[in-house]
């Protein structure tokens, strides 16, 4: 089957300033290519609903706009065709120093290579789509692909591509997924807007509250990263 992988990212800077945050987050929704366009009909069809027109993203939640992205969560978890990873990490316990040369570029994508791997199984085909950015060094998409090429030869990685994420509904549903796992973890959520957002998933979907889950939840799938070692 061919596969589209949309990816974003929730306080990175965690990853470089211990003191921000205790969490940081990368997550993705996988879908299927041929509901792209399904997908795409029916989040354009709640931005029209609400009159909206610019990007939804995590950090825009608020009481005024609460039912718009209540929409984009059930839309996400009543669609058989979408599933969301994410990936958490412990910010004081990312040593760049010790594992990446001081390079916290390098140790970020290596935790991207953590997040796709995983869910990267034989004979499909892939097409990965990052939040753009601006990279130090300018191999960073190409190095990853490379790595996840030959971690998985009997996958097709087609591409590892950057995206503006105005420009993709994919990235702004991982964002308000990532978001919202990314705050639950920090615990550090003001915005009653939000608390409710989180509330809803947890009884109408999880029925039970965010937290780390096994490997094989296909849904709504949260791997807290174990950065001790040990077995």
């Amino acid at each position: 089957m061919e596969f589209e992988i949309y990816c974003d990212e929730s306080g990175l800077e965690a990853l470089s300033n211990k003191e921000a945050h205790a969490y940081s987050a990368i997550g993705g929704i996988w879908i299927t290519s041929e509901h792209r366009q399904e997908l795409k009909d029916k989040f354009n069809a709640i931005r029209a609903h609400y009159g909206v027109k610019g990007e939804l993203k995590w950090s825009k939640i608020s009481p005024k706009f609460f039912n718009l992205y209540l929409d984009v969560i059930d839309l996400f978890f009543s669609s058989e065709f979408i599933r969301f990873r994410v990936i958490t990490m412990e910010s004081c316990k990312v040593d760049h120093l010790k594992f990446n040369d001081h390079d916290a570029e390098l140790g970020f994508y290596k935790f991207y290579y953590q997040l796709l791997n995983h869910w990267i199984f034989d004979f499909n085909t892939y097409e990965i789509f990052l939040d753009l950015k601006v990279n130090r060094d300018k191999g960073r998409l190409i190095s990853l692909k490379n790595a996840l090429v030959c971690a998985n030869l009997t996958a097709d990685i087609r591409q590892v591509q950057g995206l503006p994420s105005e420009q993709s509904i994919g990235i702004q549903i991982a964002d308000i997924l990532t978001g919202m796992v990314n705050a639950k973890f920090n615990r550090k959520i003001e915005s009653t807007a939000k608390l409710d957002l989180i509330k809803h998933v947890e009884s109408q979907y999880l029925h039970k509250p965010i937290a780390p889950t096994g490997k094989w939840d296909e849904k709504f799938n949260i791997f807290r990263i174990n950065l001790d070692g040990g077995w």
